[in-house]
């Protein structure tokens, strides 16, 4: 399908738009379900090990037929692009009402930023993900998949709050007007993202180099991984330990912005 030339595809459009064949809506879904997988494997990246990535697919597939049958290709505006909201829309929307990330994994993270305070106040520095492990008695990688939890987290919170403001027409991902900022907002806003920016910038260059990847050019941890010849593993680890040392940062900004 991959070999699908763009007059073709265009063929497949006529046909489900103008007579709903469903030959050709299976080839379209066929075509982009790769973009499915994609949106799994990043949004996979940040929750618990427990739920079940079939799942996942499983909601982000019912994104993919969602925005099949509401696209219009008369807008100007590419499938992948429209599809890719409604995926990830979907996923997400279906994390939050299935509580997969329930208020125990919120209060788990919440204590643990507490015990990091605590600690970091002790030490008069800023603390390890090991000395924290010893300090909490879990292990590290149990530190860096709290924090990463928490990160997500945020992104579910803040994404049900965009939800109850654009309810008229029930999405589950909206782009919010940046116009509606207040100046102290934005004065806000423009201090954390110098917070962060430093901060990133006292990251080693590997640490630096797979946020990059994965946050400005959207690759997945895999693919990362592939690129710089680690594996996904060790990926996900540096992944966690860059979040672990921005935790502050990233929450602040979230919240904020």
């Amino acid at each position: 399908m991959s070999r699908t030339s763009a007059t073709d595809e265009q063929t497949y459009w006529q046909l489900w738009i103008e007579k709903r064949d469903p030959d050709a809506g299976d080839i379209l879904i066929r075509k982009y379900t790769p973009l499915v997988q994609y949106h799994v494997q990043r949004i996979g990246a940040g929750i618990p090990k427990n739920v079940s990535r079939d799942d996942l697919k499983s909601l982000g597939m019912m994104g993919l037929f969602d925005a099949l049958n509401k696209f219009e290709p008369s807008r100007d505006l590419k499938f992948d692009t429209y599809a890719s909201f409604r995926v990830r829309g979907a996923i997400i929307d279906g994390l939050r009402k299935e509580d997969w990330l329930p208020r125990s994994t919120r209060e788990k993270s919440k204590k643990l930023e507490a015990d990091i305070e605590k600690l970091e106040q002790k030490l008069m520095r800023h603390a390890t993900p090991e000395e924290v492990a010893d300090f909490t008695g879990n292990t590290v990688d149990e530190v860096y998949r709290t924090v990463q939890e928490h990160f997500f987290s945020n992104v579910l919170s803040i994404d049900e709050q965009l939800q109850d403001q654009d309810e008229a027409e029930g999405k589950s991902f909206v782009i919010r007007d940046d116009s509606t900022k207040t100046p102290e907002q934005e004065l806000v806003k423009v201090e954390l993202l110098g917070d962060l920016v430093e901060q990133v910038g006292q990251l080693n260059e590997k640490e630096q180099l797979v946020l990059s990847l994965f946050y400005t050019e959207e690759l997945t941890l895999t693919e990362i991984g592939e690129m710089l010849q680690l594996s996904t593993s060790r990926i996900s680890q540096i992944h966690s330990k860059a979040l672990f040392k921005l935790r502050k940062s990233l929450t602040s900004e979230m919240i904020n912005s």
